[in-house]
């Protein structure tokens, strides 16, 4: 078997993160800041190793796929550099656009709601994959074949900004500079994210950049006054690894059957997590806005 530049570049910088890893567990117990719990860190690499043997599966469908396409890509990049400039900043803003529906569509969110569920923070946390995202994510990124982007080099885009997007799930304070944390995203920035707390909700869905938060109005920073709780805002009381990655499809599946109409069906479906159709739980966004006007009355 032959192995390529790209192969060494991607097993280097999982070696890297697992040697992270192990750094931060240590200190985690040497300094009893309990980041890590024997059963969530097991429960994270099962939620990985049920994911890696789903991706491993519909690999070959996701190449195939993206390979098709590419013969009716519309333009091609010549310059290397400009090229490669041009599929991560597309790659990751398509990211952006897939993150943002699995906040914003309850189907969805069944399904990424496996990576929000713990309530604990660290490296391992990274690891807690969306395990049936690889049946529908290589549609987002259809666009990149029709760019002129080959199905090989758009996979290694892929894998080295879910490198980068792992790296950034520690509570560890890391200070950058503030040119860096405005572009990219921080592990301040996806502190936030993983919050629970209403003020959090569905912000900086970003993997490499927070530009598209900013731009795109889903940036929220982290605030001293509003300390983060991290996991879901109804937390499953079965925490075992099959009810985490099941649990929001039975209670969707609920919700769709004591739904009145067929509208109210499709709606629990489509709409937002919180959606209902007698109003007895609310979006986030309602949610928020109730918080801000609350927060201006107490001022």
């Amino acid at each position: 078997m032959k192995y390529t530049g790209s192969d060494f570049s991607v097993g280097a910088l999982f070696g890297f993160i697992i040697v992270l890893t192990l750094v931060e567990m240590y200190f985690s117990y040497a300094h009893d800041r309990k980041l890590y719990t024997k059963r969530d860190t097991w429960t994270n690499i099962y939620l990985m190793v049920s994911a890696i043997v789903i991706n491993l599966t519909m690999k070959t469908a996701t190449f195939f796929l993206l390979a098709y396409c590419y013969q009716f890509r519309l333009f091609q990049i010549s310059n290397i550099w400009f090229y490669w400039l041009v599929l991560i900043l597309a790659q990751d803003f398509l990211y952006w656009f897939l993150h943002s529906v699995g906040h914003y569509v309850r189907f969805f969110w069944a399904m990424h709601v496996t990576h929000h569920s713990s309530e604990h923070f660290n490296l391992t946390t990274g690891f807690r994959s969306t395990v049936f995202e690889p049946f529908y994510r290589v549609f987002f990124y259809l666009p990149l074949a029709f760019m002129g982007f080959t199905a090989m080099d758009i996979l290694f885009a892929y894998l080295v900004t879910q490198i980068y997007g792992n790296l950034v799930h520690t509570q560890y304070n890391i200070k950058l500079p503030k040119w860096y944390e405005y572009i990219f995203v921080t592990p301040s920035h996806h502190r936030v994210h993983h919050a629970s707390n209403v003020r959090y909700l569905d912000k900086n869905m970003g993997m490499v950049l927070i530009l598209w938060d900013r731009w795109f109005g889903t940036f929220q920073a982290e605030l001293p006054e509003d300390k983060i709780k991290y996991g879901l805002t109804t937390q499953p009381t079965d925490t075992g690894a099959v009810n985490i990655i099941f649990h929001e499809f039975i209670a969707l599946t609920a919700d769709v059957k004591k739904a009145p109409t067929f509208m109210d069906k499709v709606k629990y479906i489509v709409n937002p997590p919180g959606w209902s159709h007698d109003g007895s739980t609310k979006i986030a966004k309602i949610m928020q806005k109730e918080l801000l006007e609350q927060e201006s009355l107490e001022n």
